[in-house]
């Protein structure tokens, strides 16, 4: 009887281990999966200025060109509700103040949903600023922003956006930067509706893209160049009439765990945000004398 006992013990401890380890699988199940490196043509169309793109190595890469007369961009042939978006860029390099380099995602209507990264060019031995927003319903004036812990002009890194219904995250690398929570059940309005395509660009904003304007871009720098390759799109392609995507529930990213982040991306969240924010919308207390109720659920505070 004892013995059957101990046996009767070592499995249930067994058991226990084996769930608690299939936990910890789990817990680390949360990264996006992959990309997958494609040819610009693949997934993306100039928009303008096409004579300002240049493609090299068959497509695989392109840079965009900036002078004094205009800048260009491209997007994505399809619309998109949900999915993960990804690019590798390597931004202007030097003198690169005024300047903009944008990746984003954006529906097309007057309430419009946008979900923003803005690179925004500075100084030579300043350090470059990222931008992210999110718009629903077209309303924004939800800016963050950060320094980047690298030099993002000598070598491509990869800019990420994952999109479900629980969440959207902006990763740099594998460092997710940023969470925008579905806070709907706050009053807190999630894009969850409209499908959007994806664009990138590069233009000259120097009436606020550098210290708020008073850097003004200098034009005997030109051409500014930033160079783009990996366009990898992994979303749920719909018509712009579409209210819900049809294979919602059925992709990786709507896995359960892909509704939050898991404790080391918490980490990796929490090491950026106390090192390299330098603006978050959460905390201007002169633009929101309340806390925004996605900032305390988002843990942004």
């Amino acid at each position: 009887m004892h013995k059957l006992k101990h046996k009767r013990k070592m499995g249930s401890s067994l058991w226990t281990c084996l769930i608690l380890l299939s936990l910890a699988s789990a817990s680390f199940a949360a990264n996006p999966r992959t990309p997958i490196d494609v040819p610009f043509g693949r997934n993306y169309v100039p928009t303008w200025a096409f004579d300002h793109i240049k493609y090299l190595n068959g497509g695989s890469e392109i840079q965009l060109h900036l002078d004094k007369y205009t800048g260009t961009g491209f997007q994505s042939k399809g619309s998109y509700l949900f999915g993960h978006f990804s690019m590798y860029i390597k931004l202007v390099p030097g003198d690169s103040a005024g300047t903009v380099t944008a990746f984003y995602l954006s529906s097309t209507n007057a309430e419009h949903d946008e979900i923003d990264f803005e690179f925004l060019g500075n100084r030579t031995g300043q350090p470059y600023i990222v931008q992210t927003n999110v718009f629903t319903g077209g309303k924004g004036d939800r800016e963050q922003r950060i320094y980047l812990w690298f030099d993002p002009t000598t070598q491509y890194h990869r800019y990420s956006v994952l999109w479900n219904m629980y969440q959207i995250v902006f990763y740099v690398d594998d460092y997710p930067i940023r969470v925008f929570k579905n806070s709907n059940d706050l009053g807190v309005k999630f894009p969850f509706n409209q499908p959007m395509k994806i664009y990138n660009s590069l233009w000259n904003a120097d009436d606020w893209a550098t210290r708020g304007g008073l850097e003004k871009t200098d034009w005997s720098k030109a051409p500014f160049i930033a160079s783009y390759k990996g366009f990898h799109i992994d979303g749920c392609e719909a018509s712009v009439n579409a209210k819900f995507c049809d294979t919602q529930g059925k992709r990786w990213w709507d896995q359960p765990e892909f509704r939050d982040l898991d404790a080391a991306q918490w980490q990796k969240l929490a090491w950026v945000r106390n090192k390299y924010t330098i603006y978050n919308y959460c905390t201007d207390r002169k633009r929101y004398s309340q806390v925004p109720p996605e900032c305390t659920r988002d843990r942004d505070i």
